[in-house]
């Protein structure tokens, strides 16, 4: 056989591999195969076969519900103060905005939120090739961040359906952000962790409010969906309130572990200094 039908051969393998959509929906797809590269057969504990590509059972956790969720930074320095302004400045908007719908809020909020882990943890991730040197683990405590809020996004589209303005919206108020964020922790890394201390506070308060309105019956208590009693290891009747009362908890840790950031810039030093907080959601 020549090589070039030997290529052709191999480029004709195919593979059945299950491609989950959303979560509930499992359908076999043939996909073409030339590197022969086999899909992984992931398991829960009890044998049951693993419906997420998105993460897997190793990165589920139980979330801290102890964590206090009254803590405040109070602004003394005039970074601390700019950065405080302007998060509620963010808010006043968006108060405007979805009012009482916070499903629709939550979506929102949850777009811009999974952005500064994201653009953190990539310039440490430069800068640490430029010097040639570790971060302390802070590369992968941000990114960690950015996913953790990014599965909150995914929770949330399962509950909140957003109308077409509403997507517009985010994807206009995240490139704005993104580039606006950017710029701001080349420019100053203290005032751009401060900032995401007090967004995560904003966050705490308007989860607070969430479960508020569900308690007072005004938002139906709906079951939690299959993606949120997976990743936080949920019991199999959990409801919204359940997601909402973790998710919270992650905001705190989040509030937590960006404050802690801006303090070590503001004593002079690096992120690479301290050790980070590995795992922490």
């Amino acid at each position: 056989m020549s090589f070039g039908e030997n290529d052709q051969q191999k480029a004709e393998m195919k593979q059945t591999q299950p491609v989950v959509e959303g979560g509930d929906k499992e359908e076999k797809k043939e996909i073409a195969s030339y590197w022969g590269v086999p899909p992984s057969r992931v398991t829960k504990e009890d044998g049951a076969e693993w419906k997420w590509n998105c993460f897997r059972p190793w990165e589920t956790y139980y979330a801290d519900l102890s964590i206090d969720l009254k803590k405040h930074h109070v602004p003394a320095t005039f970074l601390d103060k700019m950065a405080y302004w302007t998060v509620k400045a963010l808010r006043l908007p968006t108060d405007l905005f979805f009012q009482r719908r916070y499903g629709c809020r939550a979506m929102m909020l949850e777009t811009v939120a999974a952005v500064p882990g994201m653009v953190g943890g990539m310039l440490l991730h430069c800068k640490s090739l430029r010097r040639f040197e570790h971060s302390g683990g802070w590369i992968k405590t941000l990114l960690d961040e950015a996913e953790n809020e990014r599965m909150h996004l995914m929770t949330f589209m399962e509950v909140a359906k957003p109308r077409w303005y509403e997507r517009a919206l985010v994807i206009t108020v995240q490139g704005v952000f993104l580039n606006a964020y950017f710029l701001g922790y080349i420019i100053s890394p203290k005032f751009a962790h401060r900032m995401v201390g007090y967004l995560e506070e904003e966050a705490i308060h308007s989860y607070t409010e969430f479960l508020k309105e569900l308690d007072k019956g005004n938002i139906e208590n709906v079951p939690a969906p299959a993606i949120a009693v997976d990743y936080w290891r949920l019991p199999p009747n959990a409801t919204l309130r359940d997601v909402v009362m973790v998710v919270r908890a992650d905001e705190a840790h989040h509030r937590d572990v960006n404050h802690f950031a801006s303090d070590i810039h503001y004593q002079g030093r690096e992120l690479k200094e301290a050790p980070a907080p590995i795992g922490y959601h």
